[in-house]
C-alpha cells in the first residue's frame, strides 16, 4: 500500500502545478484583452464621428447656386421656392400663391428683414400662355425664311427664372424661322437702284445665276431692274441661304 500511495500522492502534486499555470495563463490573458478593449475604439470612435459632422456640414444643395443671397423673395427664382401652386384658378386673372423660401436660401422683404412665408402675386396662365418676352428659345440656322408659306421650326423655350408661371417651365413651341445671315435690306435696296442693271443686288444675296443673267442682258434691257427694285424693296427677294434681313 505504501509502495501505491507515493505514485499517487506526486500525481496529485502535478495536477495541483498544472492547474495554477493554467489558471495564471487565463488571468494574463484576459488582461492584455481588457487592455487592448480600453486603448483602441476611442480614437476610431471619435475620428468616425468627427468625419460624418463635417460631411454633413459641408453638404451645401445643389439649387443653392441659382438662389441669389439676401435679395427681395419675391424675386427668387422658382427653384428656391416651393409655393402651394392652385391650378383651379381663373385664366387671366390676378391669382396669389403662398410660397416658402428652401432650405439654405436666404432673402428679405421690402423692409430688408429676413423672412421664410411670402405671396406671390402672378396672372393664372400656363408657362407656354406666357408673352415672348417672359422665355428663351433655341434657334434654327436649317429652315427657309423666305419662302411661301412661311416655314416653322420646333423650338425648345425655358422661362426666365423670375417669372413665375403653371405647369412645366420648359416646353417645345413651334415658331417662325428667324435666323439672318447677315445681309442688310438697305444695302440690297441700294445695290438694285444703282447697279442693279449689273446684277450686283442679286450678286449681293448670293444669287450667282440671277446675277451673271442682269449682267449679259443689261438688267432685262431695264425692265428686270425696275422689278427687282420693286421686288427687294417690299421684302420679297431676299437672300440665297433663306435668312432673314437685319
Amino acid at each position: 500500500m505504501a509502495a501505491v500511495a507515493g505514485p499517487v500522492r506526486g500525481l496529485h502534486y502535478l495536477c495541483r502545478v498544472l492547474f495554477f499555470f493554467w489558471q495564471f495563463c487565463i488571468l494574463l490573458g484576459d488582461g492584455e484583452l481588457k487592455s487592448g478593449i480600453l486603448k483602441d475604439p476611442g480614437p476610431l470612435s471619435t475620428f468616425t464621428v468627427a468625419a460624418r459632422a463635417a460631411d454633413t456640414s459641408t453638404e451645401i444643395p445643389p439649387y443653392v447656386m441659382k438662389c441669389p443671397s439676401n435679395g427681395l423673395c419675391s424675386r427668387l427664382p422658382a427653384d428656391c421656392v416651393d409655393c402651394a401652386t392652385n391650378f383651379s384658378c381663373v385664366y387671366g386673372k390676378p391669382v396669389t400663391f403662398d410660397c416658402t423660401v428652401k432650405p439654405s436660401v436666404t432673402c428679405v422683404d421690402q423692409d430688408f428683414k429676413s423672412q421664410r412665408n411670402f405671396i406671390i402675386n402672378m396672372t393664372c396662365r400656363f408657362c407656354w400662355q406666357l408673352p415672348e418676352t417672359d422665355y428663351e428659345c433655341s434657334n434654327s440656322t436649317s429652315c427657309m425664311t423666305v419662302s411661301c408659306p412661311r416655314q416653322r421650326y420646333l423650338a425648345n423655350c425655358t422661362v426666365w427664372d423670375h417669372i413665375h408661371c403653371l405647369g412645366n417651365r420648359t416646353f417645345p413651341k413651334m415658331l417662325y424661322c428667324n435666323w439672318t445671315g447677315g445681309y442688310k435690306w438697305s444695302t440690297a435696296l441700294a445695290l438694285s437702284i444703282t447697279l442693279g442693271g449689273f446684277g450686283a443686288d442679286r450678286f449681293y444675296l448670293g444669287q450667282w445665276r440671277e446675277g451673271l443673267g442682269k449682267l449679259f442682258s443689261f438688267g432685262g434691257l431695264g425692265i428686270w431692274t425696275l422689278i427687282d427694285v420693286l421686288l427687294i424693296g417690299v421684302g420679297y427677294v431676299g437672300p440665297a441661304d433663306g435668312s432673314l434681313y437685319i
